[in-house]
C-alpha cells in the first residue's frame, strides 16, 4: 500500500491538488453504477477521498509496527477502504486479494469470536495452553514443532533477501510498480493508478455487409462487449471480483494506437469470420445468424457520463459520446491474410451465417 501510495505521488500532478477524483469514477476501466452517482458528488467530497487515499496508503502502513491495537486499526481501515474501491469500481480482483493480508493484522483476541469455544474446541485447547505457559509450564518440544520453526525462520529470511530490491524500488525516484524482481514471485511491488487519464476515449468495433466500405449507404452495425460502454442507453455493469480481460484489454487500447495494440487487429479479423470461441466474449454480435461481415472498422470516440436529472438521462442515456475519428480502418479478411501471416497467425476460416 506504501508503494501504492508513493507512485501516485511521483505519477500525477492531481494526487498533489486533490484533483484525480474528479476524473477517476469517468476514466477508470469498467465503471460500474455506482462510479455514475460519484462521479457527481460536490468537489468538495472528491478533494476528502484524495486526501483519505494519502491518508490510507502512506500513513496507515506504519500502525503496523505501533502495537496490536495499532496493528488492529491498520487491518480494519485497509479492509474498508478496499470495500469502498470494491463498491466504486470493477477493479477486478485486485481489492479482493488486497484484503487478504490485512487479516494477518488481527490477533487470536480479535479472532476468537470465529470459532467455537466449548469444552475440547480448538479455543478452548488454546486458552489452556496460555494458561500453562502464564504457569512456567514449558510444552513439550516435538519434532514437527521444530521443524516448523526451522521452515518459518527459513522463510522469513528468504523473504527478506527478496525484499531488498523492493524497498530500493520504493526509495528511487524512478519507481516502477507491478513488478517483479525474481523467477520465484514470492514478493513484488504494487501500486495501481499511478496517473489518472483525465478523459474516456473508446474504441467501437462495427461490422458491414456492405461490397464497398466506402460507400455512403453503407450501413454499420456495433458489436457490444460485455462491460465496457459502448451503447449510450446501456447502465454500467457490476461484475467484480469477476474479471473480462478483453473489456479491460480495450481500456488500454482506446488511449494508444492500434499499432502499440495489434491484437486489436487480431481481433477483427476473427469478428470478420464470425468466430464462435471469440464472439463468446462478446454481449453483442449484430451477424448472429447471419453471414460474417464484410468490412470491420474500428471508431474512436470520447465518452462522459450523463447529468443525473438532465436532458440525456431523461432520456435514458447513461453516456454521451462524440465522435473523434478512425481508430483504424475499414479491413476485410482476405485483406488481412498478409498481415496475419507476417505475424504467424492463423488465418480464420469464415464461419456460414
Amino acid at each position: 500500500m506504501l508503494g501504492a501510495g508513493l507512485i501516485k505521488l511521483r505519477g500525477d500532478r492531481c494526487w498533489w491538488d486533490l484533483t484525480c477524483m474528479d476524473f477517476h469514477y469517468e476514466t477508470q476501466p469498467v465503471p460500474n453504477p455506482a462510479a455514475y452517482f460519484l462521479h457527481h458528488t460536490p468537489w468538495w467530497a472528491h478533494r476528502l477521498e484524495v486526501l483519505g487515499n494519502h491518508l490510507v496508503e502512506l500513513l496507515v502502513p506504519f500502525f503496523v509496527f505501533l502495537g496490536r491495537r495499532m496493528c488492529g486499526l491498520h487491518g480494519a481501515l485497509q479492509i474498508l477502504f478496499q470495500v469502498i474501491l470494491i463498491i466504486s469500481g470493477n477493479l477486478s480482483f485486485l481489492n479482493w486479494l488486497t484484503i487478504v493480508p490485512s487479516i494477518a493484522c488481527f490477533d487470536d483476541a480479535a479472532l476468537g469470536f470465529l470459532f467455537p469455544s466449548g469444552p475440547g474446541s480448538l479455543k478452548d485447547r488454546v486458552l489452556k495452553m496460555q494458561k500453562e505457559e502464564a504457569r512456567g509450564v514449558q510444552p513439550v518440544q516435538r519434532f514437527g514443532c521444530v521443524v516448523r520453526r526451522v521452515a518459518n525462520l527459513s522463510l522469513g529470511v528468504l523473504v527478506t533477501y527478496l525484499s531488498v530490491p523492493v524497498v530500493l524500488n520504493l526509495l528511487s525516484s524512478k519507481q516502477v510498480m507491478n513488478t517483479s524482481f525474481n523467477s520465484l514471485r514470492i514478493v513484488n511491488t504494487y501500486g495501481a493508478f499511478g496517473s489518472i487519464t483525465k478523459e474516456r476515449t473508446e474504441v467501437i468495433l462495427q461490422g458491414t455487409t456492405s461490397p464497398n466500405a466506402s460507400a455512403p449507404d453503407a450501413v454499420w452495425e456495433e458489436y457490444e462487449f460485455r462491460c465496457k460502454p459502448g451503447a449510450l442507453d446501456r447502465r454500467p455493469c457490476l461484475i467484480s471480483p469477476y474479471h473480462y480481460r478483453l473489456d479491460w484489454l480495450m481500456w488500454f487500447a482506446a488511449f494508444q494506437t492500434y499499432e502499440q495494440h495489434e491484437w486489436i487487429i487480431h481481433l477483427a479479423g476473427r469478428l470478420l469470420a464470425n468466430d464462435a470461441e471469440t464472439l463468446s466474449l462478446l454481449a453483442l454480435n449484430p451477424f448472429e445468424g447471419r453471414a460474417p461481415p464484410r468490412w470491420v472498422r474500428g471508431e474512436h470516440y470520447k465518452y462522459k457520463f450523463s447529468r443525473p436529472g438532465g436532458r440525456h438521462a431523461a432520456e435514458g442515456r447513461w453516456w454521451i459520446r462524440k465522435r473523434l475519428g478512425p481508430y483504424f480502418p475499414p479491413v476485410s479478411l482476405v485483406g488481412l491474410h498478409d498481415y496475419f501471416r507476417a505475424r504467424e497467425w492463423p488465418i480464420p476460416e469464415p464461419a456460414q451465417g
